[in-house]
Protein backbone atom coordinates (compact mmCIF):
# COMPACT_ATOMS: atom_id res chain seq x y z
CA UNK A 1 0.00 0.00 0.00
CA UNK A 2 1.50 3.32 -0.75
CA UNK A 3 1.21 6.16 1.77
CA UNK A 4 -2.34 7.24 1.73
CA UNK A 5 -1.37 10.72 2.96
CA UNK A 6 0.11 11.39 -0.41
CA UNK A 7 -1.69 13.44 -2.58
CA UNK A 8 -3.31 11.80 -5.74
CA UNK A 9 -2.16 14.35 -8.42
CA UNK A 10 -4.92 14.86 -10.87
CA UNK A 11 -3.44 15.69 -14.90
CA UNK A 12 -6.53 17.95 -16.58
CA UNK A 13 -8.71 20.60 -15.25
CA UNK A 14 -11.68 20.27 -16.80
CA UNK A 15 -15.10 18.28 -15.93
CA UNK A 16 -13.75 15.35 -15.09
CA UNK A 17 -10.82 16.58 -13.29
CA UNK A 18 -12.76 18.63 -11.52
CA UNK A 19 -15.36 16.51 -10.64
CA UNK A 20 -12.43 13.78 -9.53
CA UNK A 21 -10.87 16.54 -7.15
CA UNK A 22 -13.93 16.84 -5.35
CA UNK A 23 -14.84 13.35 -5.22
CA UNK A 24 -11.44 12.81 -3.41
CA UNK A 25 -11.40 15.68 -1.19
CA UNK A 26 -14.83 14.70 -0.26
CA UNK A 27 -13.21 11.39 1.13
CA UNK A 28 -10.29 13.31 3.15
CA UNK A 29 -7.76 12.54 0.01
CA UNK A 30 -5.26 15.44 -0.36
CA UNK A 31 -5.37 16.56 -4.28
CA UNK A 32 -3.07 18.13 -6.49
CA UNK A 33 -4.33 19.60 -10.05
CA UNK A 34 -2.16 20.26 -12.57
CA UNK A 35 -2.88 21.99 -16.37
CA UNK A 36 -0.88 23.22 -19.08
CA UNK A 37 -3.92 25.77 -19.84
CA UNK A 38 -6.42 27.30 -17.68
CA UNK A 39 -9.27 25.35 -16.08
CA UNK A 40 -12.27 24.17 -18.13
CA UNK A 41 -10.01 25.43 -20.99
CA UNK A 42 -10.58 21.92 -23.19
CA UNK A 43 -13.66 20.36 -24.61
CA UNK A 44 -16.05 21.33 -21.09
CA UNK A 45 -15.79 25.09 -22.59
CA UNK A 46 -16.98 23.59 -26.07
CA UNK A 47 -19.75 21.42 -25.98
CA UNK A 48 -23.95 21.92 -26.42
CA UNK A 49 -24.41 22.96 -23.30
CA UNK A 50 -26.71 20.23 -22.36
CA UNK A 51 -27.20 17.83 -19.67
CA UNK A 52 -28.98 14.98 -21.18
CA UNK A 53 -29.70 11.85 -20.77
CA UNK A 54 -28.40 10.36 -24.81
CA UNK A 55 -31.32 9.50 -26.84
CA UNK A 56 -29.63 8.66 -29.73
CA UNK A 57 -27.34 6.42 -27.51
CA UNK A 58 -30.23 3.91 -27.62
CA UNK A 59 -30.12 3.36 -30.89
CA UNK A 60 -26.81 1.85 -30.08
CA UNK A 61 -27.87 -0.52 -27.23
CA UNK A 62 -26.34 1.41 -24.60
CA UNK A 63 -29.33 1.17 -22.36
CA UNK A 64 -26.60 1.45 -19.49
CA UNK A 65 -25.12 4.15 -20.64
CA UNK A 66 -28.54 6.22 -20.90
CA UNK A 67 -30.00 4.68 -17.54
CA UNK A 68 -26.66 6.26 -15.59
CA UNK A 69 -26.95 9.65 -17.93
CA UNK A 70 -30.47 10.25 -16.98
CA UNK A 71 -30.24 9.58 -13.48
CA UNK A 72 -27.35 12.15 -12.96
CA UNK A 73 -29.75 14.71 -14.58
CA UNK A 74 -32.49 14.39 -12.15
CA UNK A 75 -29.30 14.60 -10.01
CA UNK A 76 -27.93 17.74 -11.04
CA UNK A 77 -31.22 19.37 -11.61
CA UNK A 78 -31.86 19.25 -7.74
CA UNK A 79 -28.14 19.79 -6.67
CA UNK A 80 -27.08 22.49 -8.53
CA UNK A 81 -30.30 24.60 -9.83
CA UNK A 82 -28.15 27.37 -10.34
CA UNK A 83 -26.34 26.14 -13.36
CA UNK A 84 -28.91 23.51 -14.89
CA UNK A 85 -32.51 24.05 -16.32
CA UNK A 86 -35.06 21.92 -17.17
CA UNK A 87 -35.44 22.55 -21.11
CA UNK A 88 -38.49 21.41 -23.49
CA UNK A 89 -36.51 19.60 -26.87
CA UNK A 90 -39.05 19.13 -30.03
CA UNK A 91 -38.10 16.68 -32.75
CA UNK A 92 -39.26 17.85 -36.12
CA UNK A 93 -40.88 14.37 -38.42
CA UNK A 94 -41.32 13.85 -41.94
CA UNK A 95 -42.94 10.50 -41.85
CA UNK A 96 -44.12 7.60 -39.33
CA UNK A 97 -41.87 4.37 -40.36
CA UNK A 98 -38.35 5.69 -41.36
CA UNK A 99 -35.40 4.44 -39.53
CA UNK A 100 -36.67 1.03 -38.42
CA UNK A 101 -34.50 -1.30 -39.65
CA UNK A 102 -31.44 0.89 -39.77
CA UNK A 103 -32.05 1.75 -36.10
CA UNK A 104 -32.86 -2.20 -35.36
CA UNK A 105 -28.98 -2.56 -37.05
CA UNK A 106 -27.28 -0.57 -34.97
CA UNK A 107 -28.94 -1.68 -32.12
CA UNK A 108 -27.76 -5.33 -32.55
CA UNK A 109 -24.02 -3.83 -33.03
CA UNK A 110 -24.57 -4.06 -36.88
CA UNK A 111 -23.96 -0.45 -37.30
CA UNK A 112 -20.55 0.79 -35.94
CA UNK A 113 -18.72 1.78 -39.27
CA UNK A 114 -18.83 4.90 -41.62
CA UNK A 115 -21.46 3.26 -43.88
CA UNK A 116 -24.05 2.70 -41.18
CA UNK A 117 -23.54 5.81 -39.54
CA UNK A 118 -24.75 7.01 -42.84
CA UNK A 119 -27.39 5.08 -43.62
CA UNK A 120 -29.51 6.08 -40.89
CA UNK A 121 -32.48 7.54 -43.30
CA UNK A 122 -34.91 9.85 -41.72
CA UNK A 123 -35.96 9.06 -37.95
CA UNK A 124 -40.29 8.41 -38.58
CA UNK A 125 -42.96 9.04 -35.74
CA UNK A 126 -42.63 5.11 -34.39
CA UNK A 127 -38.91 5.26 -33.90
CA UNK A 128 -38.89 8.56 -32.57
CA UNK A 129 -42.02 7.89 -29.86
CA UNK A 130 -40.18 4.05 -29.00
CA UNK A 131 -36.70 6.20 -28.13
CA UNK A 132 -38.73 8.91 -25.99
CA UNK A 133 -40.78 5.80 -24.31
CA UNK A 134 -37.20 4.44 -23.16
CA UNK A 135 -36.54 7.73 -22.05
CA UNK A 136 -39.27 8.31 -19.70
CA UNK A 137 -38.73 4.53 -18.44
CA UNK A 138 -35.29 4.85 -17.31
CA UNK A 139 -35.71 8.65 -16.25
CA UNK A 140 -38.10 8.23 -13.49
CA UNK A 141 -38.16 11.76 -13.20
CA UNK A 142 -41.39 13.07 -11.41
CA UNK A 143 -40.31 16.70 -11.69
CA UNK A 144 -40.45 16.75 -15.54
CA UNK A 145 -43.12 15.86 -17.97
CA UNK A 146 -43.14 12.72 -20.26
CA UNK A 147 -43.26 13.21 -24.02
CA UNK A 148 -45.85 13.84 -26.44
CA UNK A 149 -46.33 13.70 -30.17
CA UNK A 150 -48.63 16.18 -31.57
CA UNK A 151 -49.48 17.44 -35.14
CA UNK A 152 -46.70 20.59 -36.14
CA UNK A 153 -50.52 22.67 -36.86
CA UNK A 154 -52.02 22.29 -33.80
CA UNK A 155 -48.89 23.99 -31.26
CA UNK A 156 -48.09 27.58 -31.15
CA UNK A 157 -44.41 27.04 -28.92
CA UNK A 158 -42.29 26.61 -31.99
CA UNK A 159 -42.69 28.06 -36.00
CA UNK A 160 -41.87 25.16 -38.36
CA UNK A 161 -43.28 24.14 -41.38
CA UNK A 162 -46.28 21.80 -40.93
CA UNK A 163 -46.01 20.77 -44.40
CA UNK A 164 -42.85 19.23 -44.64
CA UNK A 165 -43.17 18.00 -40.52
CA UNK A 166 -46.14 16.72 -40.05
CA UNK A 167 -45.78 16.02 -36.37
CA UNK A 168 -43.66 17.00 -33.50
CA UNK A 169 -42.36 14.71 -30.40
CA UNK A 170 -41.58 17.00 -27.35
CA UNK A 171 -39.57 15.62 -24.57
CA UNK A 172 -37.49 17.08 -21.51
CA UNK A 173 -33.87 17.05 -20.90
CA UNK A 174 -31.73 20.07 -19.23
CA UNK A 175 -29.30 22.71 -20.21
CA UNK A 176 -26.14 24.08 -18.55
CA UNK A 177 -25.82 27.84 -19.86
CA UNK A 178 -22.11 28.00 -18.51
CA UNK A 179 -20.08 24.68 -18.14
CA UNK A 180 -17.05 26.98 -17.73
CA UNK A 181 -18.70 27.84 -14.15
CA UNK A 182 -19.84 24.68 -12.92
CA UNK A 183 -16.58 23.72 -13.22
CA UNK A 184 -15.37 26.70 -10.59
CA UNK A 185 -17.83 25.61 -8.33
CA UNK A 186 -16.58 22.08 -8.74
CA UNK A 187 -12.89 22.96 -7.58
CA UNK A 188 -14.31 25.47 -5.28
CA UNK A 189 -16.11 22.82 -3.60
CA UNK A 190 -13.41 20.32 -3.82
CA UNK A 191 -11.23 23.39 -1.68
CA UNK A 192 -14.13 23.46 0.91
CA UNK A 193 -13.94 19.88 1.05
CA UNK A 194 -10.78 19.23 1.41
CA UNK A 195 -10.95 21.98 4.74
CA UNK A 196 -13.75 20.25 5.85
CA UNK A 197 -12.10 16.52 5.81
CA UNK A 198 -8.58 17.78 6.91
CA UNK A 199 -7.55 16.92 3.26
CA UNK A 200 -4.92 19.51 1.23
CA UNK A 201 -5.95 20.63 -2.32
CA UNK A 202 -3.91 22.97 -4.52
CA UNK A 203 -4.58 23.75 -7.78
CA UNK A 204 -1.37 24.84 -10.74
CA UNK A 205 -2.71 25.90 -13.80
CA UNK A 206 -0.27 26.59 -16.72
CA UNK A 207 1.76 24.58 -15.07
CA UNK A 208 3.04 21.17 -16.20
CA UNK A 209 4.07 17.57 -14.63
CA UNK A 210 7.66 16.14 -15.20
CA UNK A 211 7.80 12.27 -13.91
CA UNK A 212 11.42 10.95 -12.33
CA UNK A 213 10.56 7.64 -10.98
CA UNK A 214 8.04 7.71 -8.29
CA UNK A 215 8.44 11.91 -7.84
CA UNK A 216 6.37 14.06 -9.75
CA UNK A 217 7.83 17.57 -10.15
CA UNK A 218 5.62 21.00 -11.45
CA UNK A 219 7.06 22.93 -13.42
CA UNK A 220 5.17 26.71 -15.13
CA UNK A 221 4.68 26.41 -18.93
CA UNK A 222 6.39 29.50 -19.14
CA UNK A 223 9.81 27.58 -19.03
CA UNK A 224 11.38 28.16 -15.79
CA UNK A 225 14.21 25.48 -14.51
CA UNK A 226 13.25 25.08 -11.36
CA UNK A 227 9.87 22.90 -9.89
CA UNK A 228 7.37 25.04 -7.97
CA UNK A 229 6.29 21.82 -6.03
CA UNK A 230 7.39 18.24 -6.21
CA UNK A 231 5.58 15.20 -4.84
CA UNK A 232 5.22 11.39 -4.29
CA UNK A 233 1.84 11.21 -4.86
CA UNK A 234 -0.08 8.42 -4.05
CA UNK A 235 -1.24 7.78 -7.69
CA UNK A 236 -1.59 9.99 -11.23
CA UNK A 237 -4.91 10.32 -12.71
CA UNK A 238 -4.33 11.51 -16.75
CA UNK A 239 -7.61 13.74 -16.79
CA UNK A 240 -6.76 15.48 -19.93
CA UNK A 241 -9.41 14.21 -22.42
CA UNK A 242 -8.71 14.72 -26.00
CA UNK A 243 -4.78 15.00 -24.78
CA UNK A 244 -4.45 11.54 -22.39
CA UNK A 245 -2.25 9.99 -25.27
CA UNK A 246 0.11 13.28 -25.40
CA UNK A 247 0.08 13.93 -21.43
CA UNK A 248 1.31 9.80 -21.41
CA UNK A 249 4.08 10.58 -24.09
CA UNK A 250 5.35 13.36 -21.83
CA UNK A 251 5.02 11.28 -18.99
CA UNK A 252 7.49 9.23 -20.60
CA UNK A 253 4.94 6.23 -20.07
CA UNK A 254 4.36 3.79 -22.51
CA UNK A 255 1.24 3.18 -24.04
CA UNK A 256 -1.44 1.89 -26.49
CA UNK A 257 -3.03 4.32 -28.34
CA UNK A 258 -5.87 5.27 -26.31
CA UNK A 259 -7.52 8.45 -27.68
CA UNK A 260 -9.46 8.95 -30.77
CA UNK A 261 -11.03 12.56 -30.53
CA UNK A 262 -13.82 13.88 -32.77
CA UNK A 263 -14.56 17.76 -33.21
CA UNK A 264 -17.59 19.27 -32.61
CA UNK A 265 -18.13 23.05 -34.19
CA UNK A 266 -21.00 25.62 -33.06
CA UNK A 267 -22.32 28.67 -33.87
CA UNK A 268 -23.94 31.35 -32.22
CA UNK A 269 -26.25 33.93 -33.23
CA UNK A 270 -28.43 36.94 -32.13
CA UNK A 271 -30.48 36.52 -35.07
CA UNK A 272 -34.18 37.60 -34.07
CA UNK A 273 -36.63 35.73 -36.15
CA UNK A 274 -34.53 32.23 -35.29
CA UNK A 275 -34.70 33.41 -31.35
CA UNK A 276 -38.43 33.96 -32.15
CA UNK A 277 -39.31 30.71 -33.44
CA UNK A 278 -37.84 28.64 -30.68
CA UNK A 279 -38.98 30.63 -27.90
CA UNK A 280 -38.27 28.71 -24.73
CA UNK A 281 -37.88 25.71 -26.47
CA UNK A 282 -34.78 23.78 -28.31
CA UNK A 283 -35.00 21.70 -31.59
CA UNK A 284 -33.08 18.05 -32.00
CA UNK A 285 -32.96 18.24 -35.23
CA UNK A 286 -31.63 15.81 -38.51
CA UNK A 287 -29.45 17.49 -41.21
CA UNK A 288 -29.23 15.87 -44.91
CA UNK A 289 -27.06 12.91 -43.92
CA UNK A 290 -29.40 11.71 -40.73
CA UNK A 291 -26.96 13.65 -38.07
CA UNK A 292 -29.00 15.14 -34.80
CA UNK A 293 -27.97 18.54 -34.33
CA UNK A 294 -29.59 20.74 -32.16
CA UNK A 295 -30.95 24.31 -32.23
CA UNK A 296 -31.10 25.79 -28.51
CA UNK A 297 -32.21 29.35 -26.82
CA UNK A 298 -29.42 30.68 -24.97
CA UNK A 299 -30.34 33.32 -23.39
CA UNK A 300 -31.06 36.06 -25.60
CA UNK A 301 -29.33 34.42 -28.47
CA UNK A 302 -29.22 30.85 -29.99
CA UNK A 303 -27.04 27.88 -30.26
CA UNK A 304 -26.23 25.51 -33.27
CA UNK A 305 -24.28 22.29 -33.15
CA UNK A 306 -22.95 20.06 -33.10
CA UNK A 307 -20.64 18.49 -36.02
CA UNK A 308 -18.57 15.40 -36.01
CA UNK A 309 -15.19 14.81 -37.53
CA UNK A 310 -12.38 12.80 -36.94
CA UNK A 311 -9.22 14.85 -35.56
CA UNK A 312 -5.68 14.66 -35.32
CA UNK A 313 -3.10 17.65 -33.68
CA UNK A 314 -3.21 19.63 -30.60
CA UNK A 315 -6.98 19.74 -29.53
CA UNK A 316 -6.22 23.52 -28.25
CA UNK A 317 -5.92 24.15 -31.80
CA UNK A 318 -9.26 23.32 -33.41
CA UNK A 319 -11.16 26.09 -34.48
CA UNK A 320 -14.45 25.67 -36.69
CA UNK A 321 -14.19 25.61 -40.40
CA UNK A 322 -16.16 27.22 -42.94
CA UNK A 323 -17.42 24.05 -44.59
CA UNK A 324 -18.79 23.52 -40.98
CA UNK A 325 -20.76 26.37 -40.36
CA UNK A 326 -21.93 25.97 -43.77
CA UNK A 327 -23.35 23.09 -42.90
CA UNK A 328 -24.71 23.85 -40.03
CA UNK A 329 -26.21 26.45 -41.73
CA UNK A 330 -27.96 24.81 -44.32
CA UNK A 331 -29.54 22.38 -41.32
CA UNK A 332 -31.23 25.61 -40.15
CA UNK A 333 -32.64 27.06 -42.91
CA UNK A 334 -34.03 23.58 -44.42
CA UNK A 335 -35.56 22.75 -40.88
CA UNK A 336 -36.91 26.44 -40.63
CA UNK A 337 -38.38 27.61 -44.04
CA UNK A 338 -37.70 31.56 -44.65
CA UNK A 339 -35.02 31.58 -41.97
CA UNK A 340 -32.17 31.92 -44.70
CA UNK A 341 -29.49 32.45 -42.08
CA UNK A 342 -26.23 33.40 -43.50
CA UNK A 343 -22.35 33.65 -42.08
CA UNK A 344 -23.69 36.93 -41.59
CA UNK A 345 -25.54 36.15 -39.29
CA UNK A 346 -22.56 34.03 -37.25
CA UNK A 347 -21.42 36.12 -34.32
CA UNK A 348 -19.47 33.78 -33.18
CA UNK A 349 -18.10 30.08 -33.13
CA UNK A 350 -16.12 27.54 -31.58
CA UNK A 351 -15.04 24.01 -31.82
CA UNK A 352 -13.82 21.21 -29.30
CA UNK A 353 -12.47 17.89 -29.76
CA UNK A 354 -14.10 15.49 -27.70
CA UNK A 355 -12.03 12.59 -25.75
CA UNK A 356 -13.58 9.81 -27.60
CA UNK A 357 -11.87 6.21 -27.32
CA UNK A 358 -9.53 5.19 -29.82
CA UNK A 359 -11.61 2.40 -32.34
CA UNK A 360 -9.68 2.66 -35.55
CA UNK A 361 -11.70 3.65 -38.73
CA UNK A 362 -14.82 4.66 -37.64
CA UNK A 363 -17.65 7.40 -38.15
CA UNK A 364 -17.11 9.77 -35.05
CA UNK A 365 -21.20 9.57 -34.39
CA UNK A 366 -20.83 5.33 -33.91
CA UNK A 367 -18.45 5.81 -31.67
CA UNK A 368 -19.06 4.31 -28.14
CA UNK A 369 -19.70 7.59 -25.54
CA UNK A 370 -19.19 5.44 -22.59
CA UNK A 371 -16.46 6.26 -20.15
CA UNK A 372 -13.61 3.84 -18.72
CA UNK A 373 -10.75 3.75 -16.15
CA UNK A 374 -7.28 2.57 -17.94
CA UNK A 375 -5.02 1.57 -15.60
CA UNK A 376 -1.38 2.04 -16.62
CA UNK A 377 1.29 -0.72 -15.62
CA UNK A 378 4.15 -0.02 -16.60
CA UNK A 379 4.38 2.86 -14.55
CA UNK A 380 5.95 2.86 -10.77
CA UNK A 381 3.18 4.84 -9.43
CA UNK A 382 -0.46 4.17 -9.88
CA UNK A 383 -1.35 5.79 -13.07
CA UNK A 384 -4.85 6.02 -14.33
CA UNK A 385 -5.97 7.56 -17.35
CA UNK A 386 -9.92 8.29 -18.08
CA UNK A 387 -11.17 7.54 -21.29
CA UNK A 388 -14.73 8.77 -22.47
CA UNK A 389 -16.92 10.84 -20.51
CA UNK A 390 -19.16 13.73 -20.45
CA UNK A 391 -20.55 16.75 -19.00
CA UNK A 392 -23.44 14.79 -17.78
CA UNK A 393 -21.98 11.65 -15.99
CA UNK A 394 -18.77 13.43 -15.17
CA UNK A 395 -19.86 13.23 -11.39
CA UNK A 396 -20.33 9.56 -11.30
CA UNK A 397 -17.29 8.92 -13.42
CA UNK A 398 -15.36 11.05 -10.66
CA UNK A 399 -17.30 8.57 -7.60
CA UNK A 400 -16.32 5.45 -9.51
CA UNK A 401 -12.75 6.48 -10.50
CA UNK A 402 -12.28 6.90 -6.84
CA UNK A 403 -13.69 3.78 -5.50
CA UNK A 404 -11.10 2.44 -8.13
CA UNK A 405 -7.69 4.09 -6.72
CA UNK A 406 -9.11 3.63 -3.05
CA UNK A 407 -9.56 0.05 -3.86
CA UNK A 408 -5.69 0.51 -5.23
CA UNK A 409 -4.31 2.08 -2.26
CA UNK A 410 -6.12 -0.26 0.30
CA UNK A 411 -8.19 2.28 1.49
CA UNK A 412 -11.63 1.51 3.08
CA UNK A 413 -14.86 2.95 0.73
CA UNK A 414 -15.32 6.88 1.93
CA UNK A 415 -18.04 10.02 1.50
CA UNK A 416 -19.58 10.57 -2.55
CA UNK A 417 -21.33 13.50 -3.47
CA UNK A 418 -24.23 11.83 -4.44
CA UNK A 419 -26.49 13.90 -2.47
CA UNK A 420 -24.12 16.94 -1.60
CA UNK A 421 -24.91 20.62 -3.52
CA UNK A 422 -22.94 22.45 -5.35
CA UNK A 423 -21.95 26.27 -4.00
CA UNK A 424 -24.98 28.43 -4.79
CA UNK A 425 -27.29 25.86 -4.57
CA UNK A 426 -28.10 26.56 -1.14
CA UNK A 427 -31.95 27.82 0.11
CA UNK A 428 -32.34 28.50 -3.90
CA UNK A 429 -35.86 29.57 -5.18
CA UNK A 430 -38.36 27.47 -6.11
CA UNK A 431 -38.98 29.18 -9.42
CA UNK A 432 -38.03 31.65 -11.65
CA UNK A 433 -40.31 34.15 -10.62
CA UNK A 434 -39.01 33.46 -6.48
CA UNK A 435 -35.39 34.33 -8.37
CA UNK A 436 -36.45 37.12 -9.94
CA UNK A 437 -37.94 38.48 -6.85
CA UNK A 438 -34.98 37.62 -5.21
CA UNK A 439 -32.30 39.25 -7.58
CA UNK A 440 -35.04 42.84 -7.32
CA UNK A 441 -34.76 42.69 -3.56
CA UNK A 442 -30.81 42.61 -3.49
CA UNK A 443 -30.79 45.48 -6.14
CA UNK A 444 -32.38 47.66 -3.51
CA UNK A 445 -30.71 46.56 -0.17
CA UNK A 446 -27.00 47.05 -1.74
CA UNK A 447 -28.02 49.86 -4.07
CA UNK A 448 -27.22 48.12 -7.80
CA UNK A 449 -28.82 48.39 -10.78
CA UNK A 450 -30.79 44.97 -11.45
CA UNK A 451 -28.98 44.15 -14.03
CA UNK A 452 -26.15 44.10 -11.94
CA UNK A 453 -27.25 41.63 -9.57
CA UNK A 454 -28.46 39.38 -12.33
CA UNK A 455 -25.39 39.07 -13.75
CA UNK A 456 -23.47 38.21 -10.73
CA UNK A 457 -26.40 35.67 -10.11
CA UNK A 458 -26.54 33.97 -13.63
CA UNK A 459 -22.46 33.41 -12.16
CA UNK A 460 -23.15 32.11 -8.54
CA UNK A 461 -26.59 31.56 -7.99
CA UNK A 462 -27.94 32.02 -4.33
CA UNK A 463 -23.87 32.44 -3.14
CA UNK A 464 -24.27 36.00 -5.24
CA UNK A 465 -25.61 38.08 -2.10
CA UNK A 466 -22.85 37.20 0.46
CA UNK A 467 -20.42 38.08 -2.56
CA UNK A 468 -21.36 40.82 -3.10
CA UNK A 469 -22.04 41.91 0.53
CA UNK A 470 -17.99 40.88 0.60
CA UNK A 471 -17.13 42.65 -2.22
CA UNK A 472 -18.63 46.18 -2.83
CA UNK A 473 -17.39 48.39 0.21
CA UNK A 474 -18.30 51.98 -1.57
CA UNK A 475 -17.48 50.79 -5.50
CA UNK A 476 -20.88 50.65 -7.54
CA UNK A 477 -19.41 51.19 -11.06
CA UNK A 478 -19.62 48.11 -13.60
CA UNK A 479 -16.70 47.42 -16.18
CA UNK A 480 -17.41 49.63 -19.06
CA UNK A 481 -20.18 48.28 -20.96
CA UNK A 482 -21.34 45.62 -19.28
CA UNK A 483 -23.53 45.04 -16.45
CA UNK A 484 -20.56 43.10 -13.82
CA UNK A 485 -19.78 45.05 -10.97
CA UNK A 486 -16.28 46.15 -10.89
CA UNK A 487 -15.67 45.30 -7.09
CA UNK A 488 -17.06 42.18 -8.15
CA UNK A 489 -14.61 41.06 -11.15
CA UNK A 490 -11.84 41.92 -8.39
CA UNK A 491 -13.14 39.42 -6.49
CA UNK A 492 -13.34 36.68 -9.01
CA UNK A 493 -9.37 37.44 -9.74
CA UNK A 494 -8.51 37.07 -5.74
CA UNK A 495 -10.49 34.12 -5.40
CA UNK A 496 -11.06 31.87 -8.46
CA UNK A 497 -7.01 31.03 -9.52
CA UNK A 498 -7.74 33.65 -12.35
CA UNK A 499 -4.15 33.96 -14.14
CA UNK A 500 -4.79 35.36 -17.51
CA UNK A 501 -7.00 38.48 -18.89
CA UNK A 502 -8.80 35.65 -21.05
CA UNK A 503 -9.03 33.26 -18.69
CA UNK A 504 -11.40 36.37 -16.75
CA UNK A 505 -13.52 36.66 -20.57
CA UNK A 506 -13.58 33.00 -21.41
CA UNK A 507 -13.94 30.99 -18.29
CA UNK A 508 -15.16 33.57 -15.32
CA UNK A 509 -17.11 36.36 -16.41
CA UNK A 510 -18.55 34.92 -19.28
CA UNK A 511 -17.82 38.24 -20.85
CA UNK A 512 -16.91 35.22 -24.42
CA UNK A 513 -20.85 35.56 -24.70
CA UNK A 514 -21.68 39.17 -24.13
CA UNK A 515 -22.22 41.26 -27.66
CA UNK A 516 -21.39 44.34 -26.19
CA UNK A 517 -17.68 43.43 -24.99
CA UNK A 518 -15.33 46.33 -26.02
CA UNK A 519 -11.73 46.85 -25.67
CA UNK A 520 -12.22 49.45 -23.28
CA UNK A 521 -13.49 46.55 -20.96
CA UNK A 522 -10.40 44.43 -21.97
CA UNK A 523 -8.52 47.19 -21.23
CA UNK A 524 -9.79 48.01 -17.53
CA UNK A 525 -9.69 44.32 -16.58
CA UNK A 526 -6.02 43.71 -17.50
CA UNK A 527 -5.45 46.90 -15.69
CA UNK A 528 -7.00 44.87 -12.56
CA UNK A 529 -4.60 41.95 -13.18
CA UNK A 530 -1.72 44.17 -13.08
CA UNK A 531 -3.27 45.87 -9.27
CA UNK A 532 -3.28 42.14 -8.27
CA UNK A 533 0.35 41.51 -9.26
CA UNK A 534 -0.77 38.89 -12.07
CA UNK A 535 0.68 41.13 -15.39
CA UNK A 536 3.48 43.42 -15.67
CA UNK A 537 1.81 47.18 -16.11
CA UNK A 538 4.50 47.09 -19.41
CA UNK A 539 2.77 44.00 -20.43
CA UNK A 540 -1.12 45.12 -20.34
CA UNK A 541 -1.57 46.38 -23.89
CA UNK A 542 0.12 43.63 -25.51
CA UNK A 543 -2.08 41.08 -22.98
CA UNK A 544 -5.37 42.92 -24.66
CA UNK A 545 -4.46 42.62 -28.04
CA UNK A 546 -3.62 38.77 -27.35
CA UNK A 547 -6.54 38.68 -26.24
CA UNK A 548 -8.36 40.43 -29.03
CA UNK A 549 -6.57 38.35 -31.58
CA UNK A 550 -7.54 34.94 -30.12
CA UNK A 551 -11.38 36.29 -29.56
CA UNK A 552 -11.36 37.17 -33.85
CA UNK A 553 -9.14 34.51 -34.99
CA UNK A 554 -10.70 31.77 -32.42
CA UNK A 555 -14.12 32.23 -31.84
CA UNK A 556 -14.58 34.29 -35.12
CA UNK A 557 -15.40 37.25 -32.36
CA UNK A 558 -15.35 41.23 -32.71
CA UNK A 559 -14.99 43.32 -30.30
CA UNK A 560 -17.52 46.29 -29.90
CA UNK A 561 -16.87 49.53 -30.98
Amino acid sequence: MRNPQAPVVILGAGINGASLARELALGGISVAVVDTHDLAFGATAYSSRLIHGGLRYLEYGELDLVRESLAERTRLLRLAPQFVRPLKLYIPVTNRFGGLFASAGRFLGLGRGKAAAKSAGSRGLWLVRLGLRLYDIYARDPALPRHAALRTDRQSEVRIDPNRYPWLCSYYDAQIRFPERFVVALLDDARRAAAETGASFELFTYHRAELAGSTLEIFPVSGAAEPVARFEPAAIVNATGAWVDLTLAQLHVKSKTLMGGAKGSHFITSNPRLRAALGAHGLYVEAADGRPLFVLPLGDVSLVGTTDLPFEGDPAEAVATPAELDYLLETVNAVLPGMNLSRADIEQHYSGVRPLPYVGPSAPAAVTRRHWIEENRDCSTPLFSIIGGKLTTSRSLAEETVITIRARLGLPPGKNSRERLLPGAESYPASDQAVDAKCHLLASELSLSLAQVQSVWRLHGAESEAILKACLADDRTSLPDTDLPTAFARWTIRNEWVRRLDDLVERRLMLLYDRRLSRGCLRQMAAMLVEAGLLRAEDAESEVERTAERLKSHFGKQLAE
